[in-house]
């Protein structure tokens, strides 16, 4: 793990801090899983009476992904005027509501659509608002750990909701609980978000954006848990860079938005979230139980457990990745070579499923085992790549007056494809089988392409520095700043006065 400059107990809150807000990725995680298992329970089918499976699994999941599209591409207004931290504990008692709607005891599809709806909003809120709040608290050197902890606890999530429908599917009988424990037990983690975040500070960036520096300065203090001459050199390097933007752009947005660098910024944001949902990860998190029957044949108790399994690797991947390799590898490098090695994994898939006996009526093959063992490989690669990369990366790269925007955009494209892909994947396992793998392999093929040719590095750089690597003309000369900082602070030490920023 990184060492951390400063004190120890500012260590410990800024990991703390920026795990802990990523909770609402355990939530998105737990949401992902827990659909495709409880779909395939007696008690849910005979509670709803319903006939046409794959059309209720294509809805069900892609109803939640549309109310959170929206709710991610709406939600950057209400986040530069309130506040990330106002704006999450909203999204969180949304998200509670939907989940009321969807356990009560209704046995209407109607209404339990509905709770998707609802609990999409408030989950496509919290998505987009988080990695901006994370990027916006986080020292530069564990930026992408925390950032990336979003993909941490969503495999979490993923993994925990997996082995509960595990086990209610073979500790329960299939009466109306079976299946509202798994989908009730969401509105834990989306209460001790919410609740949690009473003691926490507002977002330093954006208090500093909106004028307010001494709230800002105190909370730079609190997250780094010290007073010193370095925190004082970051502030002033928050300072300076807020100043730039404002000079640079006349203070309007619509034209910060038209400039080449920023273009090129949304632009990237917007793939890379396009891209994450084309690895084919996501559909095998949703549909689970769903791909492995396709592998392994039609028993719902064994396809489930190799789901839980899947899930377990998926959690103890990801987070040897983020403890131990996030703050070493490249961004960049680590996304296209993954992208390249995934194609790869997805190929042998398909040509060993094709050309040998996945079953038999004793059970899987030994070419059966090395298929799912594949699937396995290729969701190791993921988690160490384009899982837990994307969400640090998008919302790092965007100067503090448009990362609202910016990161809205981004996160709301995962969710609009998203939606696409839960969707359409029903239908694409039911008509494709095994060949949706080639699918997937495709679109990972033309990905580590662009990413080789479009993305920068941005590891190691504060966000400060991120208008330099992008030839913004908000660009100025970091260390000068922070040289500056540090020397007003050794003058001023007995001083509590805070510059302030001239509109």
């Amino acid at each position: 793990m990184p060492r951390l400059n400063g004190t120890r107990l500012g260590a410990i809150r800024a990991y703390f801090f920026g795990f802990f807000i990523c909770t609402a990725g355990f939530l998105f995680g737990y949401d992902t899983g827990v659909v495709g298992g409880v779909l395939t329970l007696k008690s849910y089918i005979k509670d709803f009476g319903y006939t046409d499976e794959t059309t209720v699994s294509a809805v069900m999941v892609s109803l939640q992904n549309a109310g959170a599209f929206f709710a991610a591409l709406g939600i950057f207004p209400i986040s530069d005027r309130f506040g990330r931290k106002y704006t999450i504990q909203v999204a969180m008692l949304l998200f509670c509501i939907g989940i009321v709607l969807q356990v009560v005891p209704s046995h209407s599809l109607v209404c339990f659509y509905i709770g998707r709806v609802v609990s999409g909003v408030g989950l496509g809120s919290a998505t987009a608002v988080v990695p901006a709040y994370s990027a916006e608290m986080a020292p530069k050197e564990i930026r992408g750990m925390v950032g990336g902890g979003m993909q941490g606890l969503f495999a979490m999530g993923v993994m925990v909701s997996y082995w509960i429908d595990y086990g209610v599917e073979v500790g329960l009988p299939a009466i109306s609980r079976q299946w509202q424990i798994p989908v009730g037990l969401q509105i834990v983690p989306a209460a001790v978000l919410g609740l949690g975040l009473i003691p926490m500070p507002e977002s330093t960036r954006w208090l500093a954006k909106k004028g307010r520096l001494e709230e800002a300065l105190t909370s730079l203090q609190w997250i780094r848990a010290s007073e010193s001459a370095e925190v004082k050199a970051e502030f002033n390097e928050i300072q300076t860079g807020l100043e730039e933007e404002l000079r640079a752009t006349e203070g309007v947005k619509k034209r910060e938005l038209l400039e080449p660098a920023n273009r090129y910024r949304i632009a990237l944001a917007f793939f890379l979230f396009l891209a994450q949902q084309c690895t084919g990860m996501t559909s095998l998190a949703y549909f689970g139980p769903q791909f492995f029957k396709t592998l392994v044949g039609n028993n719902n108790s064994q396809s489930l457990l190799i789901t839980g399994l899947f899930g377990a690797e998926k959690f103890v991947t990801c987070t040897t990745y983020l403890l131990f390799f996030s703050e070493m590898w490249g961004r960049k490098p680590t996304l296209y070579i993954t992208a390249f090695m995934m194609t790869v994994c997805f190929v042998i898939v398909t040509v060993l499923h094709e050309t040998t006996v996945a079953t038999t009526p004793s059970g899987p093959t030994s070419a059966g085992k090395a298929t799912v063992a594949m699937i396995f490989v290729t969701n190791a690669i993921y988690q160490f790549s384009w899982g837990p990369v994307i969400w640090p990366y998008t919302a790092e790269i965007f100067p503090s007056r448009i990362r609202e925007f910016g990161v809205s955009v981004a996160v709301s494209s995962q969710w609009l494809f998203n939606f696409l892909f839960s969707l359409v994947t029903p239908y694409m396992i039911a008509s494709m089988g095994s060949y949706t793998f080639v699918f997937f392999a495709a679109c990972d093929f033309v990905m580590g392409w662009v990413v080789f040719f479009f993305v920068k590095e941005t590891r190691g750089k504060s966000l400060e520095e991120m208008e330099t690597l992008f030839h913004s003309n908000a660009a100025f000369n970091v260390a000068l700043a922070r040289d500056k900082g540090r020397a007003s602070a050794d003058i001023h030490h007995n001083e509590d006065a805070v510059p302030s920023i001239e509109a």
